[in-house]
């Protein structure tokens, strides 16, 4: 193979950094995305410092912000980056001449029947080889934002208040955003490459300068905190970036070293016992992990730089810089429940299913979730096996959780024994369940479950057909008689 088409199945885009590609033993498609990542934490600086709201008006914000997006996605992606700017203008003109009424469902056939479309080009394109910053990644951030977008107008402008949710008409947009304000949103270059998609009220506000007031003001009298003197995100970003390089060590001594092909070797699986499988699962899909955590780290830490992702402030009054947070790294490592992973892993594409899917239909809300999930990810096998084995795996969890929980609540040492057991079982069930969606094909995909004795489809299965779904729980008056005895 010539070094030229080499580098043509390392990216879609510019080849200007492929000597540092090949001095890193890099791809030359992650290389670009972290220099433009890098670049875009520059960039963020620059913007919150020299365009902050008090310089310069909105409409230069905006433009600037979806400037450099367009020019991000041109760098890393060349001419796929049509892709992404043709879904964005038509997304746009339904927006404008769709009903209010139906405008949100027009627009998510037309941005998920469009992502659909580039994912089995991408299969035909790489032939299952995926790259770590193909030009899907993108488009699924946009279909994100556009539909996000849209079933907000939707509620804004055709829903009546009563029958919102409190979140709902909090986030409701009642008036149809311009073309630069939309490119702004859509294309902006701290959220254009990986994401995460932000809420359309939340990132006007911070483009037009209400940011911090509108997160802050509600602890301005009890907490004393002078909302005028917008907060720094230095320490925020520092810490953050801190994670980045940890990840990027991890990556280069312990990510290469486990391999998840090798789950589906078939020497090693006729070679090594059933526990050994078990355990170089569960190592390799650890050490694949931090990959995903630099990625939304370090484009939360850009969003932060850029005066943007203020939450509110914590329980100790500090700032807290996470409104865009899409991961929560500790929370997952030592999660003791499968949902609490699924809470904690891509937070934001979680909110995404949530506001568009589960609040919205009004029966089968867990599996449409799920599908739309899948469908959402791509056309890849893979991503069908782990989000359908994670329907039953998800419901059969809260029916142990109903059933069983409450017995070990009783003593500190023995919930900490029930912690330690769930913590175990989940981080395997979830090597169990993860791993297609890393295999992506279905032979690799039906060789490790077959190594793995289907047993954890064997063991949902069967739990939820024995266990019943609405447990008897203890009487919850006698105990609090109990307990009013005890403090007697």
């Amino acid at each position: 193979m010539d070094p030229k088409s080499e580098i043509l199945l390392q990216t879609t885009g510019c080849t200007w950094l492929s000597p540092i590609s090949k001095f890193l033993g890099v791809p030359l498609d992650q290389v670009n995305f972290i220099m433009c990542q890098m670049f875009g934490l520059a960039a963020a600086f620059w913007f919150r410092l020299c365009l902050s709201p008090q310089r310069v008006g909105p409409a230069v914000r905006h433009a600037v912000a979806s400037f450099l997006g367009s020019f991000f996605v041109i760098f890393c992606f060349g001419w796929y980056s049509l892709h992404v700017f043709v879904l964005t203008l038509i997304c746009y003109i339904i927006l404008h001449r769709a009903s209010v009424r139906t405008v949100h469902w027009y627009t998510m056939i037309a941005a998920m029947g469009y992502l659909t479309v580039c994912q089995v080009s991408r299969v035909f394109i790489f032939n299952y080889g995926i790259l770590a910053t193909d030009f899907s990644g993108p488009l699924m951030m946009m279909v994100q934002k556009i539909t996000t977008l849209a079933f907000q107008l939707h509620d804004g402008k055709c829903r009546k208040q009563e029958e919102l949710t409190a979140e709902q008409r909090r986030l409701a947009v009642v008036t149809q955003p311009s073309l630069l304000e939309y490119l702004s949103y859509t294309l902006n270059f701290m959220s254009v490459l990986v994401g995460p998609c932000s809420d359309y009220s939340d990132y006007t506000k911070f483009i037009e300068g209400h940011h911090v007031h509108s997160k802050l003001k509600h602890n301005v009298q009890h907490n004393g905190y002078d909302v005028q003197a917008e907060p720094s995100p230095v320490r925020a970003v520092c810490e953050k970036l801190m994670v980045c390089v940890g990840c990027l060590f991890w990556f280069f001594t312990v990510t290469r070293r486990f391999p998840i092909g090798y789950n589906v070797d078939p020497r090693f699986i006729s070679d090594a016992s059933f526990l050994s499988r078990l355990a170089y699962a569960f190592v390799s899909i650890q050490a694949a992990r931090p990959k995903f955590y630099f990625a939304w780290t370090l484009a939360d830490a850009v969003h932060n730089a850029a005066g943007y992702g203020i939450s509110g402030l914590d329980q100790n009054g500090r700032v807290s810089w996470d409104l865009v947070s899409n991961i929560h790294i500790w929370e997952i490592e030592a999660t003791t429940s499968f949902k609490s992973f699924i809470d904690n892993w891509n937070i934001q594409t979680g909110v995404w299913l949530k506001r568009v899917c589960y609040d919205r239909v009004p029966y089968f809300r867990t599996p449409l979730t799920f599908v739309l999930s899948a469908l959402w990810h791509g056309v890849y096998p893979g991503y069908y096996f782990t989000f359908l084995t994670g329907i039953p795996i998800t419901l059969t969890a809260r029916a142990v959780r109903r059933n069983f929980r409450h017995y070990f609540l009783h003593s500190r040492s023995i919930k900490l024994a029930y912690d330690v057991i769930t913590w175990a079982a989940t981080q395997l069930t979830i090597c169990y369940t993860v791993m297609p969606f890393l295999l992506l094909a279905v032979e690799p995909t039906i060789i490790y479950y077959r190594s793995m004795y289907f047993h954890v489809h064997i063991i949902s299965i069967l739990a939820m057909l024995v266990l019943p779904s609405r447990p008897r729980r203890p009487d919850l008056h006698a105990q609090h008689s109990n307990n009013n005895v005890k403090g007697e």
